[in-house]
């Protein structure tokens, strides 16, 4: 699960706010505020228009611009669009950079650093997405360029002295009194654009700054490659059924090909699960695992290393110990140490519910092979997993698939996100399609009739598309100089299994969920809606803009509802008899079974959040050793001939911030508390309500921590997030 953000181009990235605070210092936020009918009242209303563009004529009464964004047809087309954007975008900051800097004030300094760069960011935003989801490999490859020109262009922009000098003006008349006092969110973009260019070296001199860009260049490059070759990757086995034993007959239809083999992608996560969970035969889930973690492993493994290497040159020019301290500095933890700390502590204290649950797998190993001396291996651990889970609570994994048929579960998630943040979901034909089986929806207040955004839906996997799943932004949330404000326009990019379409010898089958897709489904939409809904001033703090370590909290939790009986009993039906509804027993089993391996889980994501704070704590020439030893001394050994990280690709982007998952679930576990004795439980509106406006629509106009009170009431604690690891 990943959260792709591409922000504003110039100096800002997801970085710590401070404290916004209204007039009266009450600590609220001071955006527009969200308009609910009171409990019982019913609003008149006309009818939602059906199609985007009676949305988009709705959107221009309030005030508001909704609009999708055109996409590019040809590489021809992408280049012009760059060279245009470039164009009026290096003009209006010559202009910006020759004002007298004796009359600098708050919005020509630092608010038009927003206004003039975000449609550069805005083309960059669409470039990504288009690299990521585009069927036509010259298309992806052009955008791919494009990103990496624009990339370096933000680099340069952000040492221009002459703009900096602009900065530098306003920072003197604000710090001598000259100018108005700076209240909640304008103060915040004010102290940290000047805390951005002292992180960029702008204090240090014209030579190191001069390196440092080009590094920060090289290192853009290098990114774009790693991410592309991760992308472009496509390895699968080919088996026969034998090999296969144990995995679902839907599977083995849906895999077969023209000789009789069956094609098990491993770069496909789906493929990947089904076979590491069921099949019973230990080589093809070794070989299924080799092929995954050595993927990409010779053209990524160098690159890697590079790329840590040109991040300690960085870090070191600017004046820190480290990538980890220079990258962590602006996010909640703050520093390396701190994070490591967290880490470490963690996974010290679930070593021994780590240690009992390896040994219940090896007993189940022991008793399928024999083999006393056994012992539980890298490929081993999910499939014993899935016998324990069957055996001990009646969990079964691919059996509860019938129960999460995927347009199912989509209404109902629909459902919740609906019910509790008082929102409308209206599917819309999206006109232009990069894949035909396309969907889009455009979101409404279902009080007011606001118009908040839209997202779209790439559901399945194909050659050449992002392999697992993530939220993109499209179009950022914006007050803009007209005086609208721009509704943002969001993308989740997943890749669940088809269906399997009727033939005159046998019926089809909707596309099935498993259970850990659903949570995912859950998880992913917490991130368009946090996109979404958000009210932020400047697209710098629009939707989940927010510090690194803490952007994962407002989706992470709303993996709960994935299990809470209440949720489930309204779409978990099963697709062959939807009077069928997922049992509370088998609901309640699958809490057990959960509980009883959340070690072997955990101490798997801090494996990888130490492999990746431990590479950039400086002087790592092998990235990949790093990984692979880290990850065998938490989990389990990691095969030989592998490198996961060359295929990892929360290494750009999540660098020295993987840790952040582990922490902010810390956060999100708390978060869940106020559902679970809200009145109406994980569907209490009022509840809801108080996310939606203290977490959701602020965005990064004020610090995680400081939403987070705001919506928990009162200081936040580790409590609940223990429980669910089944510590005390």
């Amino acid at each position: 699960m990943r959260f792709f953000l591409i922000p504003a181009l110039l100096i800002t990235a997801c970085t710590p706010p401070l404290l916004l605070k209204d007039a009266e210092n009450t600590g609220l936020y001071r955006g527009p505020s969200v308009c609910v009918p009171p409990s019982g009242a019913k609003v008149s209303q006309p009818e939602l228009p059906m199609d985007f563009s009676g949305f988009q004529a709705l959107a221009r009464t309030q005030g508001l611009l909704l609009e999708l964004p055109h996409y590019e047809q040809t590489p021809e087309e992408i280049g012009h669009a760059v060279e245009h954007i470039l164009g009026s975008t290096n003009a209006d900051l010559d202009a910006y950079a020759a004002q007298n800097p004796q009359y600098v004030t708050f919005e020509s300094a630092i608010a038009a650093l927003d206004h003039i760069t975000y449609p550069a960011s805005v083309l960059t935003s669409r470039l990504w997405l288009m690299k990521e989801t585009q069927q036509d490999e010259a298309m992806r490859s052009a955008c791919t360029e494009a990103v990496q020109k624009l990339s370096e262009w933000g680099v340069e922009v952000s040492y221009r002295t002459d703009i900096y000098e602009v900065c530098q003006a306003f920072e003197a008349a604000y710090e001598s009194g000259e100018r108005a006092v700076l209240q909640g969110e304008d103060k915040k973009f004010y102290e940290e654009t000047m805390r951005d260019y002292r992180r960029d070296g702008m204090a240090l001199s014209s030579e190191i700054r001069t390196q440092v860009a080009g590094l920060k260049n090289e290192l853009n490059r290098l990114a774009t490659e790693f991410d592309t070759n991760i992308t472009n990757a496509q390895v699968s086995l080919s088996l026969t059924a034998d090999e296969l034993t144990g995995v679902s007959d839907d599977f083995l239809a849906a895999s077969k090909q023209e000789d009789g083999t069956y094609r098990a992608r491993a770069t496909t996560t789906p493929d990947y699960m089904m076979v590491m969970q069921n099949c019973s035969v230990s080589e093809t889930r070794r070989r299924m695992n080799q092929a995954r973690y050595s993927t990409a492993m010779d053209t990524n493994g160098p690159i890697l290393n590079q790329m840590v290497a040109v991040r300690e040159k960085i870090a070191t020019l600017l004046g820190y110990a480290n990538w980890a301290d220079y990258k962590i500095e602006p996010k909640m933890a703050q520093t390396g140490a701190a994070a490591v700390t967290f880490a470490e502590d963690l996974a010290t204290r679930l070593q021994p519910k780590f240690d009992a649950e390896v040994a219940a797998l090896r007993e189940y190993k022991v008793k399928e092979t024999g083999v006393t001396s056994t012992t539980v291996n890298w490929w081993d651990f999910r499939y014993y997993q899935n016998i324990l889970m069957k055996d001990r609570y009646g969990v079964d994994t691919d059996a509860l698939r019938n129960y999460f048929p995927l347009n199912g579960v989509l209404v109902g998630m629909f459902r919740v996100y609906e019910t509790i943040f008082n929102l409308k979901f209206t599917p819309v034909d999206p006109g232009y399609k990069w894949v035909d089986d396309l969907r889009l929806y455009v979101v409404t207040d279902a009080g007011t009739q606001k118009v908040m955004g839209a997202f779209y839906l790439d559901l399945f996997p194909r050659e050449g598309k992002y392999n697992h799943f993530a939220q993109f932004d499209i179009i950022g949330g914006k007050q803009l100089t007209t005086g609208q404000y721009q509704r943002p326009v969001v993308s989740l990019v997943c890749n669940f299994t088809p269906g399997i379409l009727s033939t005159p010898a046998k019926p089809g089958k909707p596309a099935l969920m498993d259970h850990g897709e659903v949570e995912t489904i859950f998880h992913e939409f917490g991130h368009a809606m946090h996109s979404i809904l958000t009210e932020a001033t400047y697209s710098r703090y629009s939707g989940a803009n927010v510090e690194r370590d803490f952007v994962e909290a407002p989706s992470q939790m709303f993996e709960a509802w994935a299990w809470d009986p209440t949720v489930l009993a309204d779409f978990a039906k099963d697709w062959r008899d939807e009077t069928e509804t997922l049992p509370l027993e088998t609901i309640a089993a699958m809490k057990e079974a959960n509980l009883a391996t959340r070690g072997i889980f955990y101490r798997r994501q801090l494996g990888l959040a130490l492999a990746d704070l431990r590479m950039h704590l400086g002087g790592v020439t092998d990235a990949g050793k790093v990984c692979n030893d880290t990850n065998s001394e938490l989990l389990f050994p990691v095969p030989e001939n592998t490198n996961f990280a060359a295929y990892w690709g929360h290494l750009t982007g999540y660098d020295a911030g993987y840790y952040g998952y582990a922490w902010a679930d810390s956060l999100a576990a708390d978060m869940v508390t106020v559902f679970e004795n809200a009145p109406q439980g994980f569907l209490d509106q009022e509840a809801g309500m108080r996310l939606r406006r203290e977490v959701y629509q602020v965005g990064g106009a004020r610090t995680g921590g400081q939403s987070v009170r705001a919506f928990l009431t009162r200081e936040p604690t580790n409590a609940a997030f223990v429980k669910t690891l089944g510590l005390k």
